[in-house]
C-alpha cells in the first residue's frame, strides 16, 4: 500500500494551496477564500445553479483573489503596504466615484505629503487609468494561471470579471447585469458576506447584502441569501474550511499526473515571482540548478524530482511579506529583516496541508538554512541539513547573485563563483553541493586534479584539520558533522596514506600542499 505521502495530489487540493497563498499575500486571515467558496458553493446550490455552473464557481472563486496577492510591486508604489489596501477594500460599496475616493484616500500612505499630493494629482488628470491598469492586469493573470492549469473558459472568463459589478460601474467597466457570468456573481456575494460574517456575525452579513443589493450584487441572488441565510452560513466560522472545500470537489478527487502537477508548481514559481520583478525567474532558474546539481551528486532519480519541485515553490512564502520589504533599495530595518526571514515558515505552512506537496515544502523551508546554524527559520546546523536541502541553498544563492536586486546589481560570473567559494571557506554553504551547482551553471569546476592518494575533497579537508592539530569533536564541530562521521574519514585516510600516526598525516598534507585554507567575509544582506 502507498504511504499517504506518495497519493497523489488534487486539482482541487493544489488550487485551495493558491487560495491560502492569496489569503497569505493580501493579510487577510487564513482561509478565508475557502470560506467564501464554501458560501459560494452553499448559495448556488440554494438558488438552484446547474452543476457546470458550480463547477465554475468552485475555482472562480479559488483563483479570484491570486492576482492581487502576488502582482504587488505596483500595488506598493502607489499605495504603500498593499495589506494595508485590501484590509479596507470591504467597507464601502466601492463603484464609480465611491471608488475613486477609497484610491485617492489610500494613495501614497506611507510616505511624504508632496509625495501623497503627487499622486492623487496623476490618478485624477488619468482618471484613474494607473490604478484600473493595475486591477485589470491581476484579473488577467489570475486567468491565465486558470488557463494554465487547464480550467478551460468557464473559469477563465469569470476572473476577467472579478472587479466588475452588477450596476456596470466596475472596472474595466466592461459588463454588468446578466452580462456578468453566473460564477462571478456568486463570488462578488460570497467575498463581501464571508468578510461582514467574520466579522460581525449573521446580522451583519444581511445588512451589507441589502444595503449592495442591485448595485454591487445580484438582486437575485441576494434575495436568495436573505430568505436562506441560515443554512448558507450555519458553522461557517467553526467548521474546518479545508476540509469542507475539498470535500465540495466538483472532479470528485481526479488526482493530477506527475505532468500535471510539474506543471502547475511550475505555475506557482511564475507566480512567486511576480512578487518583485527583479527576480522573475529566479524560481524556474533554482529548479534547474538544483536538479541538475542533485544529478551530478548522484541523488536518486525521486529525490531529483522532489527538489526540482521543492525549488519551484521555495520561495512562495514571499508573497506573505508586503511588497516594500523585498523592494527595500538600502538595508534592511530590523522590523524588515525580522518579517523577511519569515517566508520559509510561510513557505512550509501553505503547502503542508496535502501530504505530497507538504514533504515538497519541508525541503524547500530549508533553502536559507546554514551548515554553521547561521541560517533560518530554524537555525539548523551540519547533518540537521539533507543534502538536498544543501544543493537547493546553494542554487538558490548562485541565482539571486546573478539577479540585480534593489539593493545591488548583478554579479558576474566570477563575482558569484569566488562569492560562493568564500561561504563554502565560511562554512556556511555545502562545498559538494556548491561545486555541483557551478558546475551546473556553466563554470569550469577547479577540481583538485587527482588528489593524493585516492582522498576525496571531505576527507582532504579533515586531513587538513588533523594536521593542524585538531582534535576528533573539534574537527565534527568545524565540518558540521557528527563524530562517528569524523573517525570514519580519519579510518580512510590512514588506510590510503599509509600511515599510522596524526604526525604522519600531518607530514603528508604538508609535503602535499593541502594545508592554509582561508576565512572568508560575511555575504551581503540578502545573499539567497
Amino acid at each position: 500500500m502507498a504511504s499517504d505521502s506518495s497519493r497523489p495530489v488534487t486539482l482541487a487540493e493544489l488550487v485551495a494551496t493558491l487560495s491560502l497563498v492569496a489569503d497569505l499575500g493580501m493579510g487577510r486571515p487564513m482561509e478565508r477564500v475557502l470560506r467564501q467558496t464554501v458560501v459560494a458553493m452553499r448559495l448556488g446550490t440554494a438558488a438552484g445553479m446547474d452543476q457546470a455552473a458550480c463547477l465554475s464557481a468552485y475555482y472562480t472563486s479559488l483563483l479570484t483573489w491570486v492576482g492581487c496577492a502576488v502582482d504587488t510591486a505596483e500595488v506598493a508604489a502607489l499605495f504603500g503596504d498593499e495589506t494595508e489596501l485590501y484590509a479596507d477594500s470591504h467597507d464601502g460599496d466601492l463603484g464609480g466615484i465611491s471608488l475613486a475616493v477609497f484610491v485617492a484616500r489610500h494613495l501614497g500612505r506611507g510616505t511624504s505629503g508632496f509625495h501623497r499630493v503627487g499622486l492623487v494629482g496623476k490618478f485624477l488628470a488619468s482618471a484613474g487609468r494607473s490604478v484600473q491598469q493595475v486591477m485589470t492586469v491581476h484579473c488577467q493573470e489570475a486567468s491565465d494561471l486558470a488557463g494554465w492549469l487547464e480550467l478551460g473558459p468557464a473559469v477563465c472568463e469569470p476572473l476577467l470579471q472579478a472587479f466588475e459589478r452588477w450596476d456596470g460601474r466596475g472596472v474595466p467597466g466592461l459588463a454588468g447585469a446578466d452580462d456578468l457570468a453566473p460564477a462571478i456573481r456568486l463570488v462578488h456575494l460570497a467575498d463581501v458576506v464571508e468578510a461582514f460574517h467574520h466579522a460581525g456575525g449573521a446580522a451583519a452579513a444581511l445588512r451589507v447584502a441589502r444595503e449592495r443589493r442591485g448595485t454591487q450584487f445580484d438582486p437575485a441572488l441576494v434575495d436568495c441569501f436573505c430568505a436562506r441565510h441560515a443554512e448558507i452560513l450555519d458553522g461557517l466560522g467553526g467548521i474546518s474550511a479545508w476540509e469542507e472545500v475539498i470535500g465540495l470537489d466538483p472532479r470528485l478527487g481526479a488526482a493530477l499526473s506527475e505532468g500535471q502537477l510539474d506543471r502547475a508548481l511550475t505555475a506557482f514559481a511564475d507566480f512567486c515571482d511576480l512578487k518583485s520583478p527583479l527576480r522573475l525567474g529566479h524560481s524556474r532558474g533554482v529548479a534547474e540548478l538544483a536538479a541538475q546539481a542533485g544529478a551530478t551528486l548522484g541523488l536518486p532519480a525521486a529525490d531529483v524530482g522532489m527538489l526540482r519541485r521543492a525549488a519551484l515553490v521555495h520561495d512562495i512564502g514571499m508573497i506573505g511579506i508586503p511588497s516594500g520589504v523585498w523592494e527595500e533599495p538600502g538595508q534592511w530595518s530590523i522590523s524588515q529583516r525580522e518579517r523577511a526571514r519569515t517566508h520559509p515558515y510561510l513557505t512550509e505552512r501553505m503547502l503542508a496541508r496535502t501530504p505530497l506537496l507538504a514533504e515538497v515544502a519541508h525541503c524547500a523551508s530549508l533553502h536559507h538554512e546554514r551548515l554553521d546554524g547561521s541560517g533560518y527559520p530554524h537555525g539548523l546546523r551540519g547533518e540537521a541539513i539533507s543534502l538536498p536541502a544543501r544543493i537547493l541553498g546553494a542554487a538558490d544563492v548562485y541565482s539571486a547573485l546573478r539577479q540585480p536586486r534593489p539593493h545591488r546589481p548583478a554579479f558576474e560570473a566570477g563575482q558569484a563563483e569566488r562569492t560562493m567559494r568564500n561561504e563554502v571557506r565560511a562554512g556556511r554553504l555545502d562545498g559538494a553541493a556548491v561545486q555541483a551547482v557551478l558546475e551546473a551553471g556553466g563554470h569550469r569546476v577547479r577540481r583538485r586534479a587527482g588528489l593524493p592518494s585516492g582522498l576525496t575533497a571531505r576527507e582532504a579537508e579533515v586531513l587538513v584539520l588533523l594536521g593542524q592539530g585538531r582534535s576528533n569533536p573539534e574537527i565534527a564541530a568545524e565540518l558540521h558533522v557528527s563524530r562517528k562521521t569524523v573517525s570514519s574519514h580519519l579510518e580512510h585516510i590512514y588506510a590510503k596514506l599509509g600511515v599510522r600516526t596524526r604526525t604522519e598525516a600531518a607530514l603528508f598534507a604538508m609535503r602535499h600542499g593541502l594545508l592554509g585554507m582561508a576565512a572568508a567575509p560575511e555575504p551581503d544582506r540578502n545573499i539567497g
